[in-house]
């Protein structure tokens, strides 16, 4: 079995794969510190939860744009599951060509969320939407070439700007919106937010279409904590909650196959 950790700036999102069958995921606050004996007893804890015998976890692959707290997740890896964790970083093989100037300032997430695109739906163009504290647009074509991508404030983000920086808006629950209202401030509020990023959203894959992929088809896919609000709606062709779960899942596939070549 493979545990696969998604470090975020807001949440730890974990999973549990079984022969490519993902058959746990959960998650964490990574808001507060911990050490590697907490993170080690909290993984161990969570799989006991859901009948998953610790024993049988042989790789770790690890995505994390948060290094400061790298160094506890490594440690409770090889403390507790006897294993060196793989950390999607510079250097690792993906099997994406990346097009970025400088390789290094593409955050872990990105490119996990590329890989699995690749594995779930295959070799195709993609505009990736995650839509998190930050939405993030990746482009990756046929070719498994990494083009770049677009990043703009989230739909939290947004909601907490208006709170801090005036005298008397309130903070607001975000929440899928049927139509505009506006009848009192709080829906005015989540009216403009909700309304922002679907549009702000649609125009920019737009956008991404006209800019790189001149006319050629391309899957749009949504993923991220925010990226519920728009499930019913007809913004995107797939939405896949799990979709960095898959690609770091793959990556362990990926390297393992590199290591038995070598």
């Amino acid at each position: 079995m493979n545990l696969v950790l998604d470090i975020g700036n807001t949440q730890i999102f974990g999973g549990v794969f079984d022969d490519e069958t993902m058959i746990l995921s959960f998650r964490k606050s990574s808001k507060t510190e911990f050490s590697s004996d907490e993170f080690g007893i909290f993984l161990k804890s969570v799989l006991r939860e859901n009948n998953v015998n610790s024993s049988y976890i042989k790789k770790i692959s690890v995505s994390s744009v948060v290094p400061e707290i790298n160094y506890a997740i490594h440690a409770s890896c090889v403390k507790y599951f006897k294993t060196e964790p793989v950390f999607l970083e510079k250097g690792v093989k993906t099997g994406i060509n990346i097009k970025y100037k400088n390789p290094a300032e593409v955050g872990s997430d990105r490119i996990g969320n590329c890989l699995g695109a690749v594995k779930i739906y295959g070799c195709l163009n993609f505009i990736i939407v995650d839509i998190g504290t930050a939405t993030t647009f990746d482009i990756l074509n046929d070719k498994k070439e990494y083009l770049g991508g677009v990043i703009m404030p989230g739909p939290k983000l947004q909601m907490k700007s208006l709170f801090e920086n005036t005298a008397k808006l309130p903070s607001v629950e975000i929440k899928h919106m049927e139509r505009i209202e506006s009848a009192t401030t709080v829906d005015a509020m989540r009216s403009g937010i909700y309304y922002l990023n679907y549009y702000g959203i649609s125009g920019i894959m737009n956008k991404i279409k006209e800019d790189f992929f001149n006319k050629k088809s391309v899957i749009t896919i949504a993923t991220g904590g925010f990226s519920r609000l728009y499930e019913n709606e007809k913004l995107f062709d797939h939405i896949n909650y799990d979709l960095i779960l898959y690609g770091l899942d793959e990556l362990i596939r990926i390297n393992d196959d590199l290591e038995s070549k070598s």
